[in-house]
C-alpha cells in the first residue's frame, strides 16, 4: 500500500465498526491495520472518526452507537469561550492529537477554597489500580493524598459535575465521583495512562462499573509556588497549574498511540491541590 493510497473510505469505516461489534479491542484493530500497511496516524484518525461519535453508526438492533469520547462544545473557528451550563469558560489551548483542551475560569476562587476545605479532613494516601485484580493499593509512583466525593454528594460537587457535563457534552451519570488530591512538597505522580489496560486480568472487573475510561479532567484548586505541572511526555505538552484552570484530555481507544501518557511533576515549593473527574463509556455506579 502506498502512502498516497491511504484514504479513509466508507469501506474502511464499516470494517472498523464490524471489528468493534465482533468484540475486538481497539489496540487489536489498530495493530491489524498497521500489519496491513496503514500508517499509524491514518489508522488512528479512522478509528477516532468512527468510534468517537462524529459518525453515528446503527448497531444490528437499530440503535445508534453512542459517542465513545467526550467532545467539548468548542465553536467552529476555535472560539476562545464556551458555555458550561451556568457560566462562560475560556479556552486557552486546544489540540487534536492528543485531544487536549485547557480551560480557564472553570472554577471560581470560592469553589476552589470550598472543595479544599471539604476534602481536607478526609485525605488519605492515594492508591492506584492493581491491574492483576482490579483492586487498588498504595504505589510509590503516586505520592499524593486524596479522597473521593460521591457523585452529587453535596450542592457544590453537584454544581461542578453539572458544569462539566454541559462543558464536555457527556452524561453526568457517566462520570466517576470527584477525586480531590493534595500534593505536598516533593510529591508527584509519575507518567501513566488513565484508561484500563485491556490485556490485564483485573480490567474485566473494573469495566463492569461503567465500562472503559474515555476522558479525564484535572482541575487546579490552587496555584503552587513552584512545580507541579501536568506533563504529557509523548506530546511534548506541559500545563502549569493555575487556580481555577483545568486540563481536559480524551482517549477514544485504550492504546498508547493516543499520546495521553501524562504525569504530575514534583511540587518544588508550596503544595498543589487538584480535583479530578474521570469519564466512563457508560453509567458509573
Amino acid at each position: 500500500m502506498t502512502e498516497t493510497a491511504q484514504v479513509i473510505t466508507d469501506e474502511l469505516r464499516q470494517w472498523i465498526v464490524d471489528q468493534a461489534r465482533a468484540g475486538h479491542g481497539a489496540d487489536e484493530v489498530l495493530q491489524a491495520m498497521k500489519a496491513s500497511g496503514w500508517q499509524e496516524d491514518i489508522a488512528m484518525a479512522a478509528m477516532e472518526e468512527v468510534l468517537n461519535g462524529h459518525r453515528q453508526v446503527p448497531d444490528p438492533q437499530g440503535k445508534a452507537a453512542s459517542s465513545a469520547v467526550a467532545v467539548p462544545a468548542l465553536a467552529e473557528g476555535a472560539s476562545h469561550q464556551v458555555w458550561a451550563g451556568d457560566r462562560m469558560v475560556r479556552v486557552v489551548l486546544s489540540m487534536e492529537h492528543p485531544n487536549i483542551v485547557v480551560f480557564a475560569d472553570l472554577l471560581s476562587a470560592e469553589e476552589c477554597e470550598s472543595l479544599r476545605a471539604l476534602a481536607a479532613g478526609r485525605l488519605a494516601r492515594s492508591e492506584t489500580v492493581v491491574h492483576a485484580t482490579g483492586g487498588s493499593e498504595v504505589n510509590a509512583a503516586r505520592t499524593s493524598e486524596g479522597m473521593f466525593f460521591n457523585r452529587g454528594e453535596n450542592e457544590l460537587v453537584g454544581r461542578i459535575e453539572a458544569r462539566l457535563a454541559a462543558l464536555l457534552n457527556w452524561p453526568l451519570e457517566n462520570g466517576e465521583g470527584l477525586q480531590v488530591l493534595r500534593y505536598a512538597p516533593g510529591a508527584e505522580y509519575k507518567p501513566h495512562f488513565d484508561y484500563f489496560d485491556p490485556v490485564q486480568p483485573g480490567t474485566a472487573a473494573v469495566l463492569r462499573r461503567g465500562g472503559q475510561r474515555v476522558g479525564t479532567v484535572v482541575m487546579y484548586l490552587n496555584t503552587p509556588e513552584q512545580g507541579g505541572a501536568t506533563v504529557f511526555p509523548d506530546a511534548g505538552v506541559t500545563v502549569h497549574p493555575i487556580e481555577g484552570h483545568a486540563v481536559f484530555f480524551s482517549y477514544s481507544q485504550p492504546v498508547a498511540a493516543t499520546k495521553t501518557l501524562h504525569g504530575g511533576a514534583p511540587v518544588l515549593q508550596g503544595e498543589k491541590w487538584v480535583a479530578t473527574k474521570w469519564l466512563r463509556q457508560g453509567r458509573f455506579d
